[in-house]
């Protein structure tokens, strides 16, 4: 009865969809789909690879974050994120599946907010973005120039992975002249 009901076009996608589901190569994903065809497929090499980058991304931050206490800075999760449209702090985003609920919590930019006392009364403030390659997009780019030029944080440092695999500090003002 459902096929019925679909025209043929629709009948000849599900059919395509189907047989490369079958293949066992890609995974299905119903993310906003009405019509009752898959959005997107994804191929499994692809999610494994996206797992594995997920969880080296994540324990480099852990890494980062143990390594900013050593040196004596207070660490903790940034929550909050810019709207460039805005151009304001908002609060960050929770990421959504609707099968298993919250899939991550601290989606905020930069990743840390870390403070030091340096005098009586007188905190350093500083954020920090953890990037195994240490690129940022141009989004994150302007983004952390927002922040600076609105005083939210004295310097937003990039966090890096030097070649011997210790966490190296690169200063957003020193390494993009031009945002700031």
């Amino acid at each position: 009865m459902f096929m019925e009901e679909v025209n043929e076009e629709h009948k000849k996608e599900i059919l395509e969809t189907a047989n490369k589901v079958a293949s066992g190569e890609y995974e299905v994903s119903w993310e906003n789909n009405s019509v009752g065809i898959p959005k997107l497929l994804k191929k499994k090499t692809e999610i494994e690879k996206g797992k594995k980058a997920k969880k080296s991304g994540t324990d480099f931050e852990l890494k980062v974050r143990k390594d900013l206490e050593e040196k004596g800075w207070t660490v903790s999760k940034w929550q909050n994120n810019v709207d460039m449209g805005s151009k304001k702090v908002v609060p960050a985003k929770r990421v959504f599946n609707p099968f298993r609920k919250v899939m991550t919590i601290g989606t905020g930019f930069p990743d840390f907010i870390a403070f030091q006392l340096i005098g009586e009364k007188t905190y350093n403030v500083i954020g920090v973005e953890s990037k195994l390659n240490g690129l940022l997009s141009r989004e994150e780019k302007e983004k952390c120039a927002f922040l600076l030029d609105s005083k939210v944080f004295n310097e937003i440092w990039i966090s890096t992975k030097n070649d011997k695999g210790k966490v190296e500090y690169l200063n957003f003002k020193e390494r993009f002249p031009k945002f700031t």
